[in-house]
């Protein structure tokens, strides 16, 4: 999985009842776009993230 700064993170929610967790990705630390990222989620909270299947990032659009 690769991933830019500015990209969103969706985070499906793992059990029943559970919620999604969305968030932009503020820092890359792994070489070529490689985890772990620095996510600021909805929430307010910051986390460290290396992504699993119920994992999708979506590509931040660049500005015409």
């Amino acid at each position: 999985m690769q991933a830019m700064v500015g990209d969103q993170v969706l985070i499906h929610g793992k059990h029943v009842g559970m919620v999604d967790r969305k968030g932009e990705i503020m820092e890359v630390r792994g070489a070529n776009g490689e985890p772990p990222y620095l996510v600021h989620f909805e929430d307010g909270h910051d986390g460290l993230i290396y992504p699993g299947p119920d994992t999708v990032i979506e590509r931040q659009q660049p500005h015409r």
